[in-house]
C-alpha cells in the first residue's frame, strides 16, 4: 500500500510488535504467526507422506529411483504451507481470505450468480484473460508456459508417489495397464497414438513450456520496461529453470531413442538436480503466485456478487476526485477495512480511482520536493 497523497507531509504510525486481527480477535505476535505456520507446514508434510506410503500400497508400487523427487515434494509441501500460513496472517490477505471463503460459500450468492464460480475458474484461473488485455503475445506465452506446467505436474507428482503405475502383461509391451493406487483404469497399446501420448506426455509438456518460458526471456533481455524492474533471483531464475527442466527432460527421450541411452545417466542426474531445486525454491520465489492465485478468485467472486442486489447491478462508488466509478461500496468498504486493520491513518485512500491516486502521490512528492529546496 503506498502512503497517501497530501498537501501535509503524512506520519505514518510506527510498526507494531503485534499484527492486528481482521474483524476483531486477539493480536497475533510474530511468535505465535511463526509456531502457527511451523505446526501447518509440518501437518502437511505429514499428511503427504501418509498419502504416499497407502497411495502406493505401502510403498509396493513406490519407485525407489524417484525417491529424490518425493522427498523435494515433501519439502515443497512444507515450504507452501509455511509461507501460505504466514502471508494468510498478514491483514489484508486474512481479510481477502475470510471474504472469498464467505462468498465461496455462500447460499445467496449462489442463488444470485449459479455460474459464477465456474466461470471465474475456466476465465480467471484456466484461460487468464485479464492477461489478454495487456498483450495477446504475453497471454499467448503465459496459456503455453500454464497448461505446460500444469500436464507435468499432473503426470510426475502422482508417478513420483507411486499412485500411477503402468504394468505390461509381457513384460516389454506392447501392451499396457495404466494402473491407480493399484485398480486398473485403462489399457492401451504402447504402439498407436494413444499410447505414444501416453509415454510422451511430458515431452509434450516440456515443448509447451520451452515456447512460453523462451518468450518471456526474450521479452525480459529486449523490452526496456520489464529490464528496469527485473531482478535475476526473483524474475529469471524460475524462467532459467523451466528451460533447464524441461530440454534436459527432452534430451532423455533423444538418448534413449537416438542414442541408445548414451549419457542417460547424467542427463538423468541433471534433469532430477533441476527439478528438486525447482520445487524446493517455488515456496519462496516467484511461483509462489501459482499458491496464491486461487485466493484472488475469492475476492473476484466477492465483488461480483456483490455487484448485484435482487437481480439488478448495484451502483458503483464514485472516486472523490473524479468521480469515476471505483468499485462497489462493499469492496471499496472492505479495503477500507484493510487499511483500518493496518492501523493506517487515511482509509479514505480506498475512495479514489487508480488514476486519481497516481496523480495525487505525485503532487504530494513534488510539494515534499519544493519544501526541501526552501
Amino acid at each position: 500500500m503506498t502512503e497517501p497523497p497530501q498537501t501535509v507531509e503524512p506520519t505514518a504510525p510506527e510498526p507494531e510488535a503485534t499484527a492486528p486481527v481482521p474483524d476483531g480477535g486477539a493480536p497475533q505476535t510474530p511468535a505465535a504467526v511463526r509456531r502457527r505456520a511451523l505446526l501447518a507446514g509440518t501437518a502437511v508434510s505429514a499428511l503427504l507422506i501418509l498419502a504416499i506410503v497407502f497411495g502406493s500400497r505401502l510403498l509396493r508400487d513406490f519407485d525407489s529411483a524417484l525417491l529424490p523427487y518425493a522427498v523435494a515434494t515433501v519439502f515443497l509441501a512444507f515450504g507452501v504451507a509455511h509461507r501460505y500460513t504466514v502471508w494468510v496472517s498478514a491483514p489484508g490477505a486474512r481479510r481477502l481470505f475470510r471474504q472469498g471463503w464467505r462468498s465461496f460459500f455462500s447460499a445467496a450468492n449462489f442463488r444470485k450468480a449459479p455460474t459464477a464460480l465456474p466461470k471465474m475458474i475456466a476465465t480467471y484461473l484456466g484461460f487468464q484473460k485479464f492477461l489478454g488485455a495487456r498483450s495477446h503475445a504475453r497471454w499467448a506465452a503465459h496459456q503455453l508456459l500454464f497448461w505446460g506446467c500444469v500436464l507435468a505436474a499432473l503426470i510426475t507428482f502422482p508417478l513420483t508417489w507411486g499412485w500411477f503405475t503402468f504394468t505390461s502383461g509381457t513384460g516389454d509391451g506392447p501392451g499396457y495397464e495404466m494402473r491407480i493406487w493399484g485398480f486398473k483404469v485403462l489399457g492401451f497399446d504402447s504402439l498407436n497414438i494413444l499410447g505414444w501420448l501416453m509415454f510422451h506426455g511430458l515431452d509434450i509438456a516440456a515443448v509447451l513450456v520451452i515456447a512460453g518460458a523462451s518468450f518471456f526471456l526474450w521479452r525480459r533481455m529486449k523490452d526496456r520496461g520489464a529490464v528496469t524492474g527485473q531482478r535475476f533471483a526473483y524474475d529469471l531464475i524460475p524462467l532459467i529453470a523451466l528451460v533447464v527442466i524441461s530440454v534436459t527432460g527432452l534430451l532423455l527421450t533423444f538418448s534413449s531413442i537416438f542414442l541408445h541411452g548414451g549419457g542417460y545417466e547424467f542427463l538423468a542426474i541433471l534433469h532430477m538436480v533441476s527439478v528438486v531445486f525447482t520445487l524446493i525454491y517455488i515456496p519462496f520465489g516467484k511461483f509462489f503466485h501459482i499458491v496464491q492465485r486461487p485466493a484472488a478468485v475469492g475476492m473476484q467472486l466477492f465483488k461480483y456478487t456483490s455487484r448485484r442486489k435482487d437481480g439488478a447491478a448495484e451502483e458503483l462508488q464514485a472516486c472523490r476526485r473524479c468521480h469515476e466509478p471505483i468499485d462497489t461500496p462493499a469492496y471499496v468498504d472492505n479495503l477500507r477495512g484493510t487499511m483500518r486493520d493496518l492501523k493506517l491513518d487515511f482509509d479514505e485512500w480506498a475512495e479514489y480511482c487508480p488514476r486519481c491516486k497516481r496523480v495525487l502521490r505525485g503532487n504530494a512528492y513534488l510539494t515534499h520536493v519544493k519544501k526541501g529546496f526552501r
